[in-house]
């Protein structure tokens, strides 16, 4: 499986002094980044906000990537439609996907107020924009003459709420749709508050028949459904209904137990086994991640490599977060002690059926049973989380390798003066057994040496 980053975090032009520059910054660090693993880059809505220093969960103009002056500048916060492109044109070159947020539910900034007239209040809802893309009014959002309901899904922070089922609207998603793939070249998308909105919209828009470079294309498509397991699993049904099943979800539920297991010392690593996460339940619908923009307050603030070292071993399409690659140093090159490592072991090692050896308060050992087709070979791994905070455990495990050496490659945790003791190769017996530790508070992958 591949490795998504998240290329921005919440005020990330502020941040990183990189205000109308974020495109141009991001470009500039392709190279190194599919050098280091990276498959695909999750980038922020792309379209003119309800002003140039916005985030872009607030949609303006659709169809303005920072072209025409309005909302306080000409560019985006990110940049211009130019260096969009140019950022786009060397992901594709260095081998990186890229995935288009999509905020469809709501829209901001509007030009005048309206009496919408099938319940008399008066809203925000005349758009005029430059580009002379999309304009609309009340009909647009709920409640609408297209409708029979007040409204699909929920309203998001009181902005007007687009109604998918005026002609007018549906037609503009489309056509949004197929300027993000078929003109600038997108490969998938990421759909933004997906509880906002009918699910059918994203299955129509997922299915439609697009062509790029001369093919028809699929994009690859994942909804953020912010809530529990059981929300999650009934959405994914039903938006896999409308397609191949082709559509994943953010693994909400997992990295809520993957900051317990970060920040509640003696959190019982048992928890782990459940089920109660989407990549249990549903491995190839699962997008896992630790943090993302919209955690502020809620981040996860200790031994976070605890966490991206789980779901760089599991199933499921990991993504790295922006910020702990590069604002909190996580990525540590060169070293088996950063996320760079565990990049590396997912595609490598990270292949075939994931299963638990031993499960206990304070210990998860899995294995990886390995994979190999014509395109990939991926060996296996041996998967082992230490939760105790003052010495190394370990314990003896029955693997699938019988005779079989493995060495660490990628580990970390606590040690004495912040040093991590290198640990040592393992062989199994004859029937596949040997013990496998890691360091307190710390992990360690082990891969068999063929």
């Amino acid at each position: 499986m591949a490795v998504m980053m998240q290329a921005f975090f919440w005020d990330c032009p502020k941040i990183d002094d990189q205000e109308h520059n974020w495109w141009n910054h991001v470009a500039s660090k392709v190279e190194d980044l599919s050098k280091a693993g990276i498959n695909s880059l999750w980038l922020p809505p792309v379209s003119k906000a309800a002003s140039n220093t916005s985030m872009g969960y607030d949609p303006y103009d659709y169809f303005d990537l920072g072209d025409f002056d309005q909302k306080g500048g000409t560019k985006t916060w990110y940049g211009s439609g130019d260096e969009l492109k140019a950022l786009i044109a060397k992901a594709h070159a260095n081998g990186l996907g890229l995935y288009a947020d999509m905020v469809i539910n709501h829209n901001s900034g509007a030009d005048e107020e309206e009496v919408n007239p099938l319940d008399g209040e008066t809203r925000w809802t005349k758009f005029n924009p430059k580009s002379g893309r999309f304009p609309r009014d009340w009909n647009c959002f709920h409640p609408s003459r297209y409708e029979h309901v007040m409204m699909e899904g929920e309203n998001f922070a009181g902005f007007p709420h687009l109604c998918h089922r005026n002609p007018h609207v549906y037609a503009a998603m489309f056509e949004y749709s197929r300027m993000l793939i078929e003109e600038l070249g997108f490969d998938g998308f990421r759909f933004d508050f997906v509880k906002g909105f009918g699910a059918w919209i994203i299955g129509i828009l997922s299915k439609y028949r697009y062509v790029k470079d001369g093919k028809e294309f699929t994009p690859w498509v994942v909804g953020e459904y912010w809530s529990g397991d059981q929300d999650i699993d009934a959405w994914l049904e039903k938006v896999n209904s409308y397609t191949d099943t082709q559509i994943s979800a953010f693994d909400f539920p997992l990295r809520y137990q993957l900051k317990k297991v970060c920040d509640q010392p003696n959190y019982d690593l048992r928890n782990l086994t459940y089920g109660e996460n989407i990549v249990m339940k549903r491995p190839l619908h699962a997008a896992t991640f630790v943090d993302n923009h919209d955690m502020g307050g809620d981040e996860i603030v200790n031994d976070k490599l605890l966490a991206y070292s789980f779901i760089m071993v599991h199933e499921g399409y990991p993504s790295v977060f922006w910020y702990d690659y590069y604002n909190n140093g996580l990525a540590r090159p060169l070293t088996p002690n950063g996320i760079d490592a565990l990049i590396q072991a997912h595609h490598k090692y990270a292949g075939g059926d994931s299963e638990i050896l031993h499960a206990d308060p304070d210990l998860y050992i899995m294995q990886r049973h390995g994979w190999k087709d014509d395109t990939t070979d991926q060996a296996g791994l041996v998967y082992v989380l230490n939760n105790l905070g003052d010495k190394w455990s370990g314990t003896s495990v029955k693997t699938k390798w019988a005779n079989q050496k493995f060495a660490p490659i990628a580990w970390d945790g606590h040690g004495l003066y912040g040093a991590v003791a290198h640990p040592d190769e393992r062989t199994t017996d004859a029937d596949g057994n040997a013990e496998f530790p890691a360091p307190p508070r710390g992990y360690c992958i082990y891969a068999p040496v063929f």
